[in-house]
């Protein structure tokens, strides 16, 4: 078991990563909580809502919520808030987020709040939602145009991540979250991105000890990162490197087409292309990232997509500022950087030959 500390000027926090943590969730919940509401899918609720109410303990409100990024709205948050009133919530009430990505977003933003904020704990249930969407405190909910543009910072009381609830999550589920992970090793942890490289067979056969190394690593640079930078102001925004095409691409196709992990991958891959384009990465390097990036495909068609449409969509991403798209670009395997006065032509070239 792994325990690594987010510390930030508004919070500290535990992110427990180890087998069966899913157990132990009710030493997580403050003693002093009245209610404990519990937002999750039904799927996740079928699966797991035994060892969860096992592990909590105590009687809990569950709020369900029907999943999918196009449900990720205002709308759907209003509707739990309403709940939660109508069963007696107040300001000594805790969140919990059970489930992917998604659902740990609007979590975390219905506790941000709700009574102007209550507590909320994270237990995600997806590789992409334990390594990335979980920790942190960015939550959010997505306008018809562009992903989570309405959303706030609200820190967890902890994350537990237990590996145990990945062996029913689907192959291409268990695949977009590695690509998460991926991301890791390329903007800060060369040798996390080699055992990528090295190991891949181990890691398509899901072995547990494996998986479990894989997600502490992810979960210790992102704790850095955020203790680090809480609100996005310079070093945090490196998390970003493949996300500023791939919201794009995940917008352009109605959030239908692409799990988001997926369209990161399409991310980096168009910004390692860019980066190379420009002469800031080797073609050794890129080539390398291209093929471990390819190694845990197949990813989604993009052939069908307008590399304009794209590039007029990411003037509205919450990564622009004063008017200029900002580019995380790998320099090295382990280091980024973030850049934002590219021609633009490069930038269209470098999606048009990625995607194509």
């Amino acid at each position: 078991m792994t325990t690594v500390h987010v510390r930030t000027a508004h919070a500290s926090y535990p992110n427990v990563v180890g087998r069966g943590i899913l157990g132990r969730i009710s030493e997580f919940v403050p003693r002093r909580a009245s209610q404990v509401f519990v937002v999750t899918t039904e799927d996740v609720w079928k699966l797991y809502g035994e060892a969860f109410k096992g592990g909590i303990g105590r009687e809990c409100n569950v709020l369900f919520f029907p999943g999918g990024e196009q449900n990720k709205r205002l709308s759907s948050v209003e509707k739990l808030a309403d709940e939660m009133l109508a069963a007696g919530g107040d300001r000594a009430s805790i969140v919990i987020g059970f489930g992917g990505g998604i659902v740990t977003d609007l979590a975390g933003f219905l506790a941000a709040i709700y009574m102007r904020g209550v507590p909320v704990l994270q237990v995600p249930t997806t590789l992409l939602a334990q390594v990335d969407a979980a920790t942190g405190g960015k939550t959010g909910v997505n306008l018809a145009e562009s992903k989570n543009m309405i959303g706030s910072f609200h820190q967890p009381i902890a994350v537990l991540i237990d590996p145990d609830v990945l062996v029913t999550l689907p192959v291409r589920e268990l695949h977009a979250g590695l690509f998460e992970v991926i991301k890791c090793g390329v903007i800060r942890d060369p040798e996390l991105f080699e055992l990528f490289a090295t190991r891949t067979q181990a890691i398509h056969d899901h072995d547990p000890e494996l998986i479990e190394r894989l997600i502490a690593a992810a979960v210790r640079i992102k704790a850095e990162v955020v203790s680090a930078d809480e609100r996005e102001g310079d070093l945090r925004r490196i998390l970003n490197f493949g996300h500023t095409v791939g919201h794009a691409m995940e917008a352009e196709t109605g959030y239908t087409r692409y799990l988001h992990g997926e369209a990161v991958a399409w991310g980096m891959l168009c910004a390692t292309r860019l980066a190379n384009l420009v002469g800031m990465l080797p073609d050794t390097d890129a080539n390398r990232i291209r093929q471990v990036i390819c190694q845990y495909g197949p990813l989604p068609a993009s052939r069908d997509l307008n590399p304009d449409s794209l590039i007029t969509r990411l003037s509205s991403d919450k990564k622009t500022l004063h008017g200029r798209v900002h580019f995380v670009l790998p320099t090295a395997i382990g280091t980024v950087k973030v850049v934002d006065n590219l021609d633009g032509a490069d930038v269209r070239r470098a999606i048009a030959e990625t995607l194509q």
